[in-house]
């Protein structure tokens, strides 16, 4: 606790035993997963997946990515929190040395999952990471809540999957990467290096959010550096220090946006999504540009009558601006350019084309409403000073959407203070800084979070 407030780390992370992981993996697939150590000297994890230039199970790629662009981490073992990410009786000391009630524990190997593109491999892989994840966690329900990571290659799989996590392994949610990368279908053939993405938000994957709504569960969205997942302008860059400061906010920016004009949070007015690990300082400017476009580009917006100056206007200004003797040529040439635009061919109000209307099924709902009405959370680190601003530039539901996270076990995760940083980076009232210390996380994860720490905690030493 902190001054008597809750501290849920809404997104810490497990760096998985690869030697222990291997032993839930099923048999056939076992040999699949392995470790290899670089010509830098880095471990990292070597996959063989199915190759679509053989048809085979043959090619082997390593992750994190390790060169070119897209470029996945490299010495990124924390001298401080490595050993707590991989023993629980570190974490937890650790845990109370700092003052944080609640771990909720992502793995990391894992969310390169959605990337395997051997779709049975894929799931093996998941249900061998959520039996590891729940086991490992077992005699630590009051203090570490594991969310469990499902194959968006096999939208029924994952379904079930979800359903095993909560109900069977007694998970508090699940997590989704932001999308599937699938072929660019301009380069069919140079899949997975040249791609482009579906995203959670698909109607595709509309089962899934049906279920995450059914279970009364957040959605914890969470990509990577190195995954070839599609990482908007960090898939342009060849340095990890490039990757890493685009490739969260890219893949988090894209799956809030297509979220909201997909019309998925439309369609489940009750899902609760929390955008993980790309930080929340340009949360407001992305509110702002939804707006706007939902404003000027869907709300007013009318396609089938699009603005036409009369030619009679436009010919008297051509003159004043361009004339002298020649203004029989001016005249001439605005007539052509309005006969051109005027075509009765290309007649706007005759033009049948659902193109027209871009998420026209949105005209009535401001983006805003999606943010106010819980349905949208995002995560800081400690020192990020980024919360102070949201409610500035977006009133009292900046208030509500920023969860504190150590982003433990990562090579940025800032730890000694982490929570002393996170409350006094800025000067925030007690009410909000009980939001962002604990209270967002436990509107993000709901009452599964909330019931599960009332059952497995002693009541006068923790308050919800």
């Amino acid at each position: 606790m902190y001054e008597g407030l809750l501290v849920i780390d809404a997104d810490a992370h497990k760096l998985e035993n690869p030697l222990v992981l291997r032993d839930y993996i099923d048999s056939e697939y076992r040999d699949r997963v392995g470790l290899v150590v670089d010509s830098l000297g880095d471990q990292r994890a070597r996959v063989v997946d199915f190759n679509p230039a053989t048809g085979q199970n043959d090619f082997v790629r390593m992750f994190p990515q390790p060169h070119g662009l897209g470029k996945g981490g490299f010495r990124n073992l924390h001298p401080d929190t490595t050993l707590g990410a991989m023993f629980n009786k570190v974490r937890i000391e650790q845990m109370d040395c700092e003052g944080i009630d609640v771990h909720i524990i992502y793995g990391t190997l894992s969310l390169i999952f959605s990337s395997i593109l051997d779709r049975e491999f894929a799931i093996a892989l998941c249900r061998a990471y959520n039996n590891y994840i729940a086991d490992d966690c077992k005699g630590y329900e009051n203090r570490l809540k594991p969310i469990g990571v499902i194959p968006l290659q096999d939208v029924d799989a994952a379904v079930a999957e979800m359903y095993r996590c909560i109900n069977e392994l007694g998970m508090i949610s699940v997590s989704v990467a932001p999308h599937l990368p699938v072929p660019h279908p301009k380069a069919p053939n140079a899949f997975p290096d040249i791609r482009t993405c579906k995203a959670i938000s698909h109607p595709d994957f509309r089962p899934i959010l049906q279920a995450a709504v059914d279970l009364d569960i957040g959605l914890g969205i969470h990509g990577g550096p190195g995954s070839y997942l599609v990482g908007g302008l960090s898939d342009h860059t060849e340095t990890f220090v490039l990757t890493h400061i685009f490739v969260q906010r890219n893949q988090q920016q894209l799956a809030m946006a297509r979220a909201i004009f997909d019309g998925a949070f439309e369609q489940f007015p009750n899902l609760r999504v929390g955008f993980l690990e790309g930080g929340c300082g340009w949360v407001p400017d992305l509110a702002h540009a939804f707006c706007e476009h939902w404003e000027k580009r869907i709300r007013d917006f009318d396609p089938k009558h699009p603005y036409r100056p009369s030619l009679m206007e436009a010919t008297k200004l051509m003159i004043q601006e361009k004339g002298g003797s020649n203004n029989i040529n001016l005249i001439g040439k605005t007539k052509n350019m309005f006969e051109l635009l005027w075509n009765t061919q290309h007649d706007p109000t005759k033009i049948d084309d659902a193109s027209l209307y871009e998420h026209y099924d949105l005209r009535d709902r401001n983006p805003l409403e999606y943010f106010e009405r819980g349905q949208i959370f995002v995560s800081f680190e400690s020192d990020d000073p980024a919360p102070a601003y949201l409610p500035t530039a977006m009133g009292e539901v900046g208030k509500r959407l920023a969860c504190f996270s150590g982003d433990y076990g990562h090579w940025d995760g800032v730890f000694h203070n982490c929570v002393k940083k996170a409350a006094t980076v800025a000067d925030y009232d007690r009410e909000h800084l009980e939001l962002l210390l604990g209270g967002n996380a436990l509107a993000l994860y709901g009452d599964r979070l909330r019931q599960s720490l009332i059952q497995n905690t002693k009541p006068d030493k923790i308050s919800i």
